[in-house]
């Protein structure tokens, strides 16, 4: 059986899964998710007898058990340990797997014995929850505690062997084996289920079997709360566990730590293939924003494109390729230029002429004259026929509506709108989560309407601040205090701008280049004097059709490379489900 896991290494190195986190969309993480796999079939064959050979020559552990009874029925007598109430005899129906000849089953409680609890007087080494790695499953960090500075949960008396169980939310998993003898004494929280096996039993073997998925079954099954879960000690030492001869826990043991150790060396081997590739895409996608030229712009592309399906297959490589893709867009080098093309000068002058009508219109407020962008403010060269603009001169910023708690609905009502939040930007406007306020409490101009760009303005989170979605449609309803509308005055900027706010250009002197930009605030002056390159509006029109182009190729890799990981990973869930049938 163990085949199985030599002749799959392919299988569990490249099955992975992106993870999903907050904020501005995947940061493309993978998770080593056929490892992960790998480490859980190398538990549950363990304990069902399906990882070393059986031996015949061992003695069965029936024998083992009677003398862990007599043991236990010493200690009782000699006052060591507490007599307790038994347990009911285990039934057919809760036996959850079959075991091979000269294994039994047993109850936790029958198997092992805590040390009781005392109230430090001393000096000790406290075990917490906290002191445990639950990854390595060792206690990496205990303290040294005077008996006055002791918590009232320091009560659990644990020596080496001893195995200990977090039973306060167990799907963390924070079970070791306490591996010395300390000193001065060690002493465990109360949120730990103690068990010290018999025998000499190895409590390694026990502390496996608390993390294969078969446990984790049963602690589901019994565990009570939700957000904050938990199992009691009596339920914990009420659970089955399969118990080989003693010989071969030992053999057990010793042939999961070869095999964990492994996982550990593929997981290295995988993180640093990973690390190496996604710096090697980044520097190569770098040249082509780095160039002088046009030559060495074909030579640095072409480089990328003969390497193509090596390059980009991973999702954080896709999004590598999709924000290089808009940088090379707003520096003028995605789309040639066309010295026919009406200079941005001239599209500038109309915006004017349309924003000052505007002002006069009442229609928009007059802002103070902004001064123009000198040559050391522009982070790039622009192409001819471009001009570096302040936002201030294009575009109005407008500040979401303020509202108490007492005037805000998680849902619908009568005469009242719904706000977008910072929550619901992420690359594009998604419309859940929305609080409702009351109508009466926004201007015309807090509504949100097709083109505008909303923006997050604050947020607990510096690396949040900023993010920008347009809005496609006009929205029945506004924005929150917290965020922000950028609304264009003209409707010939809407594409260009759609895009631009996306772009590593933007977050980089947005976010960074800190002129009026707090920590977590983002200054609507700061806005205001942002520095854009305009193209001429027909290279717009030429920029907006290529990025929509490039993106939705970038969309149909990504996809493919999701098709790719969903498949392995069902061959890896097929793998083990076989495996431990």
């Amino acid at each position: 059986m163990a085949e199985v896991i030599t002749d799959n290494l392919d299988l569990w190195t490249s099955a992975l899964l992106t993870k999903s986190t907050a904020g501005r969309g995947s940061n493309g993480k993978l998770e080593a998710y056929g490892i992960k796999k790998l480490r859980e079939l190398i538990l549950e064959l363990a304990v069902r007898g399906k990882l070393v050979p059986q031996d015949q020559s061992d003695e069965p552990a029936r024998e083992l058990l009677k003398r862990v009874a007599a043991d236990k029925a010493k200690m009782v007598k000699e006052g060591k340990i507490r007599k307790e109430k038994d347990f009911p005899a285990i039934t057919d129906e809760e036996i959850p797997f079959n075991v091979p000849g000269g294994w039994e089953w047993a109850r936790i409680n029958d198997v092992g014995h805590d040390w009781g609890q005392k109230t430090p007087d001393a000096k000790f080494i406290y075990i917490d929850v906290s002191a445990i790695d639950n990854t390595a499953g060792v206690i990496s960090s205990p303290g040294l505690l005077s008996a006055a500075d002791a918590p009232s949960r320091a009560r659990k008396i644990v020596t080496k062997g001893t195995v200990i169980y977090s039973t306060v939310r167990p799907y963390l998993k924070n079970i070791c084996v306490i591996e010395e003898d300390y000193s001065p004494e060690a002493i465990a929280s109360t949120a730990f289920a103690v068990l010290h096996p018999f025998q000499d039993m190895p409590g390694k073997f026990f502390a496996l079997y608390f993390r294969s998925p078969e446990f984790v079954k049963y602690v589901e099954k019994v565990q009570t709360g939700i957000a904050y879960p938990a199992i009691n000690d009596k339920q914990f030492y009420g659970g089955l566990v399969p118990i080989p001869p003693s010989a071969e826990q030992h053999r057990i043991v010793a042939k999961v730590d070869e095999l964990m150790a492994l996982c550990d060396q593929l997981e290295r081997q995988q993180t640093d293939r990973l690390a190496a590739h996604q710096t090697l895409v980044e520097t190569l996608l770098g040249t082509l924003t780095r160039v002088a030229s046009q030559q060495e712009f074909n030579v640095a592309w072409a480089r990328i494109a003969n390497h193509f399906d090596t390059l980009f297959t991973t999702e954080a490589s896709i999004d590598q390729l999709k924000q290089t893709t808009l940088q090379l867009a707003v520096m003028g080098k995605l789309v040639p230029q066309d010295p026919n093309d009406v200079p941005a000068s001239v599209l500038l002058k109309r915006i004017q002429v349309e924003k000052a009508k505007l002002i006069a219109e009442g229609k928009i407020k007059k802002d103070k004259p902004l001064s123009p962008v000198a040559d050391e403010d522009k982070p790039i060269t622009q192409p001819p026929g471009w001009e570096w603009v302040r936002l201030g001169e294009i575009a109005e910023t407008i500040r979401g509506v303020t509202y108490g708690k007492s005037e805000a609905s998680d849902v619908p009502q009568a005469n009242y709108v719904p706000l977008l939040r910072g929550n619901n930007i992420n690359q594009t406007l998604n419309f859940d989560n929305q609080v409702f306020v009351p109508k009466q409490l926004l201007n015309d101009a807090q509504y949100v309407k097709a083109g505008d760009i909303v923006i997050a303005m604050s947020s607990g989170s510096a690396d949040l601040v900023g993010k920008a979605a347009q809005a496609t449609e006009d929205f029945e309803g506004g924005f929150g205090a917290f965020c922000g509308v950028i609304r264009p005055v003209s409707d010939e900027l809407h594409s260009y701008f759609g895009f631009f706010f996306q772009t590593p250009l933007y977050r980089n002197r947005a976010a960074g280049h800190g002129k009026g930009i707090g920590i977590n605030n983002l200054q609507k002056t700061a806005l205001q004097t942002l520095e854009i390159p305009l193209p001429p509006l027909d290279e717009q029109h030429r920029i907006v059709a290529k990025v929509d182009e490039l993106i939705a190729l970038c969309d149909a890799l990504k996809a493919r490379i999701q098709d790719a990981q969903t498949t392995q990973i069902h061959l890896a869930d097929a793998i083990v489900e076989q495996a431990v049938c």
